[in-house]
């Protein structure tokens, strides 16, 4: 199923890599306003190349990323390699350190209708169009999207394990997480990593807009080569791969801001009625508790008041969309259904495009959004299993976009890869079995 290739990466040179703590970046769809300054400063930062600046944007990053090559601010690998990355992290409260242990690799950038690549989330149409026109720009991939493989007897640890024990970095990234890098060269080794994946589905966790993007580029370069044989570079697509079956995957929720609504309070909860039983709270810090063993419950934050909100239970079997039950009974399915559908009066084949709703991961900033009125309300979530992730993903449908946060989230700069042909071209086929 899954063909993957080691990369030829390009990174950044020996005498950059000592301040590459200074060079890497959150990926463009979390970079926050303020972030984004402090990293602009730095010219060299890997963000000109992620989240390029300037009246043409794309046009600045392929500048960019021409200019380094010729300065040696980054090189590329003379042989390819599968690059181990493993981030180690705590949760307040956690006392032990857990860590997510994964690698980085070109996978085929397979179409969705093909069902190796497995999706679980809609896309935003703007934010892949953005992608698409960076990449065919630029030709280069900044930060690796997020694939889950099913590995039951995690064949592939051992390798990772001994090699991250002589990284190439190791640092402590905006997250508070360390980020530990190293890269396997065996031949013989790397083989073993396509040979395992070649039998797995890929299920995409993180990174929709950018997959799409190589997708959609894939395609425009297919009718643009008359001598197109599958095998050049734009066929791929650079993604970080972990183990769905591993101990510390995390989920972590993503809140729904609204604003520019037409209904106040009292016609917003009156609206309600019909389809949600409606809970007045005393305490606004009271919600995560009451929300998380529920199911179908949310917060609902106004800035004098606030309730839980949970689905009358024999009200899902009015939700008139043509998806299996078990997509129907997810919790993002119920919320985007029944109260921004039917109560907000935003039809479903709206809300991706819809800019009235805004995603917030950080509770205390989205709390701090109603409150200062620059969002009307918001909803408050739970995280969504990993059990219900793959089981949505494996029916072949898909679950509102931003219903997912996989924490946490990979950088950007640590390593770029290049789909230019000049770039790419190896006997990749010396590492089949």
């Amino acid at each position: 199923m899954a063909e993957i290739l080691p990369i030829k990466a390009w990174r950044y040179d020996s005498g950059w890599a000592k301040k590459i703590d200074e060079l890497i970046s959150p990926l463009f769809d979390v970079v926050s306003k303020k972030q984004r300054e402090a990293l602009y400063a730095n010219p060299y930062n890997s963000i000109h190349l992620s989240v390029p600046l300037g009246p043409n944007p794309v046009e600045s990053a392929r500048e960019t990323l021409a200019g380094w090559k010729e300065e040696g601010v980054i090189s590329q690998d003379q042989i390819p390699g599968i690059y181990v990355y493993y981030q180690y992290f705590k949760f307040l409260g956690q006392e032990e350190e857990s860590c997510r242990k994964g690698f980085i690799a070109q996978i085929r950038a397979y179409d969705w209708d093909e069902k190796v690549v497995l999706r679980h989330e809609n896309t935003i149409a703007k934010a892949v169009n953005d992608r698409i026109d960076l990449l065919r720009a630029t030709q280069i991939q900044s930060s690796p999207t997020h694939g889950l493989y099913e590995d039951p007897l995690h064949e592939l640890e051992p390798y990772m394990d001994e090699a991250i024990e002589d990284p190439i970095y190791d640092l402590e990234d905006y997250q508070g997480v360390r980020e530990v890098m190293a890269v396997i060269h065996d031949a013989g080794i790397i083989a073993k990593f396509l040979h395992v994946m070649n039998s797995k589905h890929v299920i995409l966790a993180d990174g929709h807009h950018r997959y799409q993007g190589a997708i959609a580029y894939r395609k425009e370069m297919m009718e643009k080569n008359p001598q197109h044989n599958g095998d050049e570079g734009y066929n791929f697509h650079l993604m970080y791969f972990t183990n769905a079956l591993s101990k510390n995957l995390r989920i972590l929720p993503t809140h729904r801001l609204f604003s520019e609504s037409q209904l106040n309070e009292k016609e917003v909860l009156e609206r309600l009625e019909p389809f949600f039983i409606v809970k007045k709270l005393n305490d606004v810090e009271e919600i995560s508790e009451l929300i998380l063993q529920k199911k179908w419950a949310f917060g609902l934050i106004f800035k004098e008041n606030a309730y839980k909100i949970r689905l009358i239970p024999e009200k899902i079997d009015d939700m008139d969309l043509p998806i299996p039950k078990l997509v129907k009974e997810v919790d993002m399915m119920v919320l985007h259904y029944f109260f921004i559908d039917k109560v907000l009066g935003i039809p479903m084949d709206e809300q991706r495009y819809s800019d009235k709703i805004e995603y917030e991961r950080n509770l205390i900033r989205c709390l701090g959004k109603v409150e200062n009125g620059s969002a009307s309300f918001a909803i408050i979530t739970k995280d969504v299993a990993m059990t219900q992730v793959l089981d949505v993903c494996k029916s072949g449908f898909t679950m509102p976009q931003k219903s997912t946060y996989f924490y946490p989230k990979a950088l950007s700069g640590l390593l770029f890869a290049s789909v230019a042909e000049e770039d790419f071209v190896f006997p990749y086929k010396a590492y089949h079995l």
